[in-house]
């Protein structure tokens, strides 16, 4: 009888492993963290996604008009060419809540970079939107934890983006912000096995998932990816995804999320907690649109 190869049996047993893990659903890994439980579910945007004459507008001005069209947060990147002081005051003025911001830098300076100092540059980056999160009232950031290439391995992504993680975790344990991992298309943590065993290996709190509903769709359906990662979540992105038209160019509700199955499988898991718009923004017209597809969604839970 052949031998499994030592790389085939480490396979193996990790899958093996994950998969346990996959069908106990909550057990296992980290307790959830309770700052990210809230008692209803709420709805935010990207900064980003507001357009149109708004674009231009002080920040005070675009918070006040999404406070209006009936979203309760917004996500900012960081960092970013904000004063500290302008953006609490914009919340202050206008009670919009700013529940988590997005690692603006993690695409370029990956914390997979063969190169020592970029991987520097993304730590430090990393470092400065967690403190960013903290003195905004933020719980969470958004990253995205490397990207796989012809160039740049998958085994050594998965090593450096946990050693870059590990490295900051500290800081997030001490501003009690989390750092919450993306799903997004980068060739790596390719299945929710897979995502929820990076996490767990992790073994910190501090660390979940900002599970991006459109991204699945792809290549799969969200509602697995739930069930799966279960307790990890603190964040969900929404957006849809069109497998005909190979684009996230359509409407909320018109794709091909499974929405009712998504929002039945986040109440199987307890999912308390942010949705946060990712798609195509625009004017006002446009926002009140994305706020009421929101609106349908939350109203299948």
């Amino acid at each position: 009888m052949t031998r499994p190869h030592p790389d085939r049996r480490a396979f193996l047993a990790f899958a093996g492993a994950s998969a346990a893990g996959a069908m106990v659903g909550c057990q296992g890994g980290p307790a959830p963290n309770p700052i990210h439980r809230l008692t209803r579910n709420k709805k935010a945007v990207k900064l980003g996604m507001v357009g149109g004459d708004l674009a231009e507008r002080p920040l005070v001005e675009r918070f006040g008009r999404l406070k209006e069209l009936g979203f309760d947060g917004v996500e900012l990147d960081s960092p970013n060419n904000f004063t500290r002081e302008e953006v609490l005051a914009a919340k202050r003025a206008t009670g919009l809540e700013i529940p988590g911001v997005v690692d603006s830098v993690h695409w370029r300076d990956r914390l997979n970079d063969p190169d020592p100092a970029v991987r520097r540059k993304g730590i430090d980056a990393l470092s400065t939107a967690l403190r960013d999160a903290a003195a905004y009232g933020a719980t969470s950031v958004l990253l995205v934890p490397g990207k796989v290439t012809k160039q740049d391995g998958y085994a050594e992504c998965y090593r450096l983006s946990q050693q870059a993680i590990r490295e900051v975790l500290p800081l997030a344990a001490e501003l009690k912000v989390t750092i919450a991992l993306e799903n997004v298309w980068n060739n790596f943590l390719l299945s929710p096995i897979e995502f929820a065993h990076f996490v767990d290996e992790l073994d910190s709190p501090w660390v979940g998932v900002h599970f991006d509903v459109g991204n699945v769709v792809r290549f799969g359906w969200p509602e697995h990816w739930v069930r799966t990662l279960a307790h990890r979540l603190v964040r969900i992105d929404v957006k849809e995804y069109s497998r005909r038209k190979r684009s996230f160019e359509v409407d909320l509700m018109t794709g091909d999320c499974d929405w009712p199955e998504v929002m039945k499988a986040l109440g199987e898991v307890r999912y308390r907690g942010w949705f946060t718009a990712e798609m195509r923004g625009g004017d006002r017209p446009r926002l009140q649109q994305i706020a009421a597809g929101m609106d349908r969604i939350l109203g299948l839970g």
